[in-house]
C-alpha cells in the first residue's frame, strides 16, 4: 500500500514537471514594421540615456503553449513612448514566466499557459 502511495506521487510529480516543460509557447517580434525610429542598440559613443521605460503585458496561450490566444502588442506598447522626434533605442524584450504564471499552469495542467512579456528601452530626443 506504502508503495501505491509512492508510485502515484512520483507521477503526478512527473506529469507536473513535463507540463511545466512542455510549455511551446513562442513570440515573434518583427522590428521591420515600426519603422527607423526603434533600434535594437545604441550607436558606440551616444550619450548616456535621459529617460527609460519599462512596460510588461501578458501573453496567454492554451493546450501547453500551442494556441496562442492574446499576444503583446510591441506597436501598442510602444506607441506610447513615441511623440515628436523622439526615438527608442537599446529595446530589449524578455518573455519570462513568473512564479505565479508557473503556478496557474500546474493548476490548470498545462490548459493555459500565461508568459509575462517586458519591453525596456531608452527615449531619446532625436536631433534635427
Amino acid at each position: 500500500m506504502r508503495r501505491r502511495v509512492c508510485t502515484r506521487t512520483l507521477t503526478l510529480a512527473g506529469l507536473l514537471g513535463s507540463t511545466l516543460a512542455a510549455g511551446a509557447c513562442v513570440h515573434t517580434f518583427d522590428a521591420r514594421t515600426l519603422g527607423a525610429n526603434v533600434t535594437l542598440a545604441s550607436a558606440p559613443g551616444a550619450e548616456p540615456c535621459p529617460t527609460r521605460f519599462r512596460r510588461s503585458q501578458k501573453a496567454i496561450f492554451l493546450i501547453w503553449g500551442l494556441i496562442p490566444t492574446s499576444r503583446p502588442s510591441l506597436q501598442n506598447a510602444l506607441a506610447g513612448q513615441l511623440t515628436g522626434r523622439a526615438e527608442i533605442r537599446d529595446l530589449r524584450i524578455s518573455v519570462s514566466s513568473r512564479l505565479t504564471d508557473l503556478l496557474f499552469t500546474g493548476i490548470t495542467a498545462g490548459l493555459i499557459v500565461p508568459r509575462t512579456v517586458t519591453f525596456d528601452g531608452c527615449v531619446v530626443e532625436r536631433a534635427p
